[in-house]
């Protein structure tokens, strides 16, 4: 069996004796891989439960704070906005700074101001905090790729993201469950309290266990002219360009049913009685589909695995369009297909993420920043956009669907220089690790 730690002679080219010296506050005791992967997964899981477990009491909070209509998806999209927006900022600051602070000082402020939402007496505070809330603590989704690349690159990373996805996924598949046994005992603001709970832990356990990743030559200066240079770099390569905004385009769709599911599952389709079981289908299979790929992408190549995906996406996407426009489209109609779309997302999400960050490894903070901000901030506003289009129909998201599959393949497409399916990734950067 193969046992992998970090910081080890092969790993970063440095013993764990000049790792820990450069950086005296990490932690002396190494990191093993799978312990990392649970890390990184439950960080990213912050923010999926700061959203699905809101969707259950959309319903109760609108009542409560007087909001009408498609406006209570605000509550999730403006956070989703921000988060791309501060995307920009943390990536920056850790290649200067270390992977360890600008973490933890984000995770600080998602603690803060979780508890600061469950005291908000107005629709516009909430609004106001939870904006606040996705911009400063944007290093907990920003930054986990980042750590991940100090160590690994190709399709190494591509199978290590898929199988933090798979644990992050689980998150979204049981939140609204959870968001739902709450509102049994307290009302909706008990969640947010909930949200700070889980940060504390998480917090907690980063700051005990996580050493830092970046090492000294790997440091970049704080100066505009460098940050908008890496930055620049981390976008402007054709063979990262089309990853980057093409995955941009499904994951938009993606946010589209969830900033309208909960309208679109009890009012459509007219099943609010089981929502969280609905969801958590759909969720779970992109865990299903994650744990698939962690299994297959080192011996098929994340190009080849994901490139398969996409066809397929826009396949089953066609098939949605053709139900949706049918005058008696049923739940049994829906969810299985909505299910198999996002199991596809998961065979592209994180392999397309993996393609993008490989050439970056000497600046990957500024590169997962940069490809953070472009895919939140435009998957936020198309999926904000695809929501608020909800008009009692699965048309506007059906619709969404496939219009970004075929989008999205197109920028392959020219990423690619027109040939899919191509050779594993080359790797670059350090990616053995020890073995006992």
């Amino acid at each position: 069996m193969r046992k992998e730690e970090w910081f080890s002679d092969e790993g970063l080219g440095k013993g764990p004796d000049m790792a820990t010296a450069a950086h005296p506050s990490s932690p002396t005791r190494q990191l093993g891989e799978t312990e990392l992967i649970w890390m990184m997964a439950m960080l990213m899981a912050l923010q999926a439960f700061g959203i699905d477990a809101m969707l259950p009491a959309l319903d109760e909070m609108a009542a409560d704070l007087a909001v009408g209509g498609n406006d209570r998806q605000f509550v999730i999209g403006i956070y989703l906005l921000t988060a791309g927006i501060g995307a920009l900022v943390p990536g920056a600051l850790a290649d200067r700074f270390g992977r360890r602070p600008i973490l933890l000082g984000s995770i600080a402020v998602y603690i803060a101001l979780s508890l600061a939402c469950a005291l908000v007496t107005s629709y516009e505070m909430l609004i106001a905090i939870r904006a606040t809330q996705g911009f400063f603590g944007a290093g907990i989704v920003a930054l986990p790729p980042a750590i991940i690349r100090d160590r690994v690159g190709g399709d190494k990373m591509a199978r290590m993201m898929s199988l933090i996805f798979v644990i992050f996924l689980m998150v979204p598949a049981i939140a609204p469950s959870i968001g739902e046994l709450i509102l049994l005992v307290a009302d909706w603001r008990a969640i947010f309290v909930a949200m700070s709970l889980m940060g504390i832990a998480v917090g907690a356990w980063v700051h005990f266990r996580l050493p830092e990743s970046l090492t000294e030559e790997n440091r970049q200066a704080i100066r505009p002219r460098v940050i908008a240079g890496n930055m620049g770099r981390a976008l402007g390569m054709p063979s990262v360009t089309g990853y980057v905004l093409g995955s941009s385009l499904v994951f938009g769709a993606l946010f589209g049913f969830i900033n309208s599911s909960q309208q679109l599952i009890s009012e459509t389709f007219d099943a609010a009685d089981i929502f969280p079981i609905v969801f958590g289908i759909c969720a779970g299979s992109m865990a299903v589909a994650s744990w698939s790929n962690s299994r297959i992408v080192e011996r098929f190549g994340a190009r080849r695995v994901s490139h398969s995906a996409l066809f397929a996406f826009i396949a089953v996407a066609g098939l949605q369009v053709w139900f949706a426009f049918q005058p008696d489209e049923q739940l049994w109609h829906f969810v299985p297909l909505m299910a198999i779309n996002m199991m596809l997302l998961g065979f592209i999400g994180s392999n397309f993420g993996a393609i993008a960050m490989n050439p970056f490894f000497s600046i990957a903070g500024a590169a997962s920043s940069m490809h953070g901000f472009v895919r939140m901030t435009t998957a936020a506003l198309l999926g904000g956009l695809i929501g608020y289009s909800f008009d009692g129909t699965a048309r506007p998201l059906a619709l969404a669907l496939l219009a970004s599959g075929i989008a999205c393949l197109l920028l392959v497409l020219f990423s690619e220089k027109g040939k899919l399916f191509g050779p594993p990734d080359a790797v670059k950067g350090p990616t053995k690790m020890t073995s006992c």
